[in-house]
């Protein structure tokens, strides 16, 4: 894997370099064939300003965070799904998540002076509009598509969002 990067500019031999890489989506769909090709479970990679972590399985959820520019992957990426780095919810309590269908900004109420759609403690059904993406100036409504109470709201109002990133934690 080394020599990929290597090749791709993205780290010397003691991954050492000033300004942050630029991976595009090809670069990483090659890691991760690497990965299976070597039957390599993880691949993380730290700089200063710059981190990925890709992981592969049915429990993992890949990482992808980069101090400057987001980076999103589409939802043909095999076995992997970009997202920004969330905190976790309590490893004993169960909970669903419902998270972003496309790359856009996160809006949590239809307009600044309107109240959130959900709040936490609230009960939603699967018709519930949640929140909004908005993607190339289209306003799109979210809707929950499961029932629940709404134990977490994991996104910041008016933040980027990511492909697949968690939105919403559920009971």
């Amino acid at each position: 894997m080394l020599d990929l990067l290597e090749k791709r500019g993205i780290a010397s031999a003691a991954f050492v370099k000033q300004e942050p890489p630029n991976l595009d989506l090809k670069d990483i769909k090659e890691l991760i064939a690497m990965m299976r090709k070597n039957d390599l479970s993880v691949f993380k990679l730290e700089q200063e300003a710059f981190r990925i972590t890709l992981k592969r399985g049915a429990d993992f959820q890949p990482v992808v965070t980069h101090a400057s520019v987001p980076l999103s992957l589409p939802a043909t990426a095999p076995s992997a799904v970009a997202a920004v780095e969330q905190p976790s919810a309590k490893p004993a309590e169960k909970l669903r998540e419902i998270t972003s269908p496309m790359v856009g900004t996160f809006y949590s109420s239809p307009s600044p002076d309107s109240p959130a759609y959900v709040s936490v403690g609230q009960e939603i059904t699967e018709d519930s509009v949640v929140c909004i993406v908005e993607a190339m100036k289209v306003m799109n409504e979210i809707k929950a598509e499961c029932r629940g109470v709404v134990a977490e709201i994991v996104a910041e109002n008016g933040k980027p969002v990511q492909f697949g990133q968690v939105l919403f934690r559920l009971r």
